[in-house]
């Protein structure tokens, strides 16, 4: 009943305000980060002069930031020589056919929604119902979805992520790919279905569905605390999953003799040369156990279950594991290069979580949309 009473409401808003039947359409994009920005690129290239254009006018509004560094939609917008608002602020009302938003991480009042003749729509990298929410890219990679996708949806207010299916297609996840990786595919994608839908707008609405209960999951926002490799609880395989879900924008921690220690370039020891031929002792290894694996160049960690290669760390500055072996390990090798040794090892690093530090904001202002 109230989707009916909606769809009348329309109908009228778009004879008051003479709202286009067809393209060229008056588009006001909300969006962010590095996702946002490769559609309203589209968008922006979307208004080339031209018998087909897609777009008339185009007004950007994004969030205010007080770091030092403007988010990326801001930046693109200035360099598009874009009309900028900064949320709450909208720009003029009822002056706009179809609302678009990418990565916003704010939701839209329905007096706002209500603005647009043709409603707001939303480019969300997953396939709805699954991953709800704002880091829908780093819980894909988290899980080990093998599939994924984009959904072109319909915003509704006081809930993110419930509005019904303009749009959607899957996307085979690639063998050890990263969040990172993935953004920039899911992104493109994005963009080229949001072109499609505008391409035919009313056509796109009429045949919208709405999303089915069941599958229904949710990617909240990832703290840095969840950084911190549990040695005891994560086996070498959730290691890495974790490493490629969000190592671009928090790299993993542990403690090396109560220092904060970051670990780069994980890899699987399977993909070290010469180490499947080679016999771990394991007697005393205990998780957090820290071998060197000479020939690669390569740290080994003991997980709960199984070993993961590090090649490099940040120990108050960058350092290569032959670096870290023969600054902090090297003693204890010298009699027996391939025995556990007690006291080398990592520790579990608990961080607290309670108050965010510039940087995890700067990382976060960053990545809304993870």
């Amino acid at each position: 009943m109230r989707g009916r009473l909606l769809r009348v409401w329309r109908e009228g808003v778009k004879a008051a305000r003479g709202a286009a039947a067809l393209p060229p359409w008056r588009v006001l994009f909300f969006g962010t980060d590095r996702f946002a920005v490769t559609a309203l690129r589209a968008l922006q290239a979307a208004r080339e002069p031209s018998e087909s254009s897609l777009v008339s006018r185009l007004e950007v509004v994004t969030l205010p930031s007080r770091l030092p560094e403007e988010l990326p939609v801001r930046s693109c917008a200035r360099e598009l020589q874009l009309p900028v608002h900064e949320w709450p602020h909208t720009g003029p009302a009822g002056q706009f056919d179809v609302g678009v938003v990418a990565s916003f991480g704010r939701l839209l009042s329905e007096d706002l929604i209500l603005q647009f003749p043709y409603g707001v729509l939303n480019v969300h990298p997953s396939c709805l119902p699954r991953w709800r929410g704002p880091a829908p890219i780093i819980h894909t990679v988290l899980h080990g979805d093998k599939v994924t996708g984009v959904t072109i949806m319909e915003i509704r207010p006081k809930r993110f992520d419930v509005g019904p299916i303009i749009k959607q297609e899957e996307f085979a996840v690639p063998p050890r790919c990263t969040a990172k990786e993935l953004e920039v595919v899911l992104s493109k994608m994005g963009a080229n279905m949001l072109i499609s839908v505008l391409r035919n707008l009313p056509e796109s609405l009429r045949n919208k569905k709405e999303q089915p209960e069941e599958g229904v999951t949710f990617a909240p926002k990832i703290s840095i605390a969840k950084s911190c490799v549990r040695w005891e609880e994560q086996t070498a395989a959730q290691v890495i999953q974790l490493h490629r879900a969000i190592g671009s924008m928090f790299p993993l921690q542990t403690l090396w003799k109560g220092t904060t220690v970051k670990l780069l370039d994980f890899v699987e020891v399977d993909d070290i040369p010469g180490f499947a031929d080679q016999t771990l002792n394991d007697c005393g290894a205990v998780p957090g156990s820290l071998l060197y694996h000479k020939a690669s160049q390569t740290l080994i960690a003991r997980c709960k279950e199984g070993w993961v290669g590090i090649k490099a760390v940040v120990l108050k500055k960058k350092l290569t594991a032959i670096d870290f072996y023969n600054g902090y390990m090297h003693s204890w090798f010298q009699q027996k290069s391939r025995a556990v040794h007690q006291e080398c090892r990592f520790q579990t690093l608990k961080l607290r979580t309670a108050k965010k530090t510039l940087k995890e904001r700067e990382m976060l202002s960053q990545n809304i949309k993870q």
